[in-house]
C-alpha cells in the first residue's frame, strides 16, 4: 500500500466525490476514480477491487435515493438486479486469470458505438416504446454480458445499462438512467464480494475513497431527478467520448 499522506488522502476523497455525482447521473466514474488508484501506486488488480469497494458505496446510495423517492420498485428490478449480480460475478472470477490486454481494442469500440447513438440518434421521449428484444432476453443474456464487463473491468457500466434500457427496452432515458444505478449496484456488489476473497481490496484507501462516494452519490441523485433528459443525454454521450479519448491516449 503506498504511504498515506494529507495530500493523497484529499486527493482520492475529492476524485471520489466527484465521481459518485457523475456516476449517477450518467455513468463513467470509473473513468476518474480506477486510474487515479493506480497513480496512487496500487498494482491493476488491487486497484479494481478497491474501486469496487468505493463504487459500491456510491451506486448503492443511489439506489437507495431512487428507491426512497420512489422512482423505481425492488419489485421491479429485483430480478434484473439478480441477472446483473450473476454476470458480474463470472466476470470478476474470470478477470483473475486473464491477460486484459484485450480490452485495449474492446472498450474503445463500445465507448464509441455508445456516445454515436446518443449524439445521433433521434432523442427518446420519456414515454414506453415498443421492446426490441423480450424481456427474457433482457434478462438472461443482455444484463448478465454487460455484468461480466462490469466484473472485468467496469468504467462505463452505468451507461451500458442505460444504453440497454433505451435501445432494447424503449425506456425514457430518465427511467433507464434511475435503473441503471439499481444494476450497478448489482453489479459492483458482487464484483467486490468476489475480489475481497481474492485479496484484492486496500481497505485503508477504499474507505477514504467511501467517504466521497457516498457525498458525491447523495448529490448527483437529488440533480438527478430536476435534470433535463435532454441535458442527460448529452452528459452520458460527453463522459463516453471522455472515457474514449483517455483509453486512446493510454494506449
Amino acid at each position: 500500500m503506498p504511504e498515506l499522506s494529507i495530500e493523497l488522502i484529499a486527493f482520492l476523497f475529492a476524485i471520489a466525490l466527484l465521481a459518485g455525482m457523475i456516476d449517477t447521473l450518467a455513468g463513467g466514474g470509473g473513468l476518474l476514480t480506477l486510474p487515479a488508484l493506480i497513480v496512487s501506486g496500487l498494482p491493476p488488480l488491487a486497484a479494481l477491487g478497491t474501486n469496487k469497494l468505493q463504487s459500491t458505496v456510491g451506486t448503492g446510495m443511489a439506489t437507495f435515493m431512487m428507491l426512497k423517492h420512489k422512482k423505481v420498485t425492488w419489485r421491479q428490478v429485483k430480478w434484473t438486479m439478480l441477472s446483473a449480480f450473476i454476470g458480474s460475478t463470472l466476470g470478476t472470477i474470470f478477470i483473475q486469470f486473464l491477460d486484459t490486454a484485450f480490452l485495449s481494442w474492446l472498450i474503445p469500440l463500445v465507448l464509441s458505438i455508445i456516445a454515436f447513438y446518443f449524439l445521433f440518434a433521434k432523442a427518446p421521449h420519456e414515454l414506453n416504446r415498443p421492446h426490441k428484444v423480450s424481456d427474457k432476453t433482457y434478462q438472461r443474456f443482455v444484463l448478465p454480458t454487460i455484468g461480466a464487463y462490469d466484473g472485468m473491468f467496469g468504467p462505463g457500466t452505468g451507461s451500458f445499462f442505460s444504453l440497454a434500457g433505451v435501445s432494447l427496452k424503449g425506456q425514457g432515458l430518465l427511467q433507464a438512467t434511475v435503473t441503471a444505478k439499481t444494476l450497478n449496484f448489482a453489479t459492483n456488489a458482487a464484483s467486490l464480494i468476489v475480489f475481497i476473497f481474492a485479496g484484492h481490496v486496500v481497505w485503508v484507501l477504499g474507505s477514504i475513497m467511501m467517504l466521497g462516494q457516498l457525498f458525491g452519490a447523495w448529490l448527483g441523485s437529488h440533480f438527478l431527478f430536476r435534470i433535463n433528459p435532454t441535458h442527460l443525454r448529452y452528459l452520458v454521450a460527453l463522459m463516453c467520448l471522455a472515457m474514449l479519448i483517455k483509453y486512446l491516449i493510454s494506449a
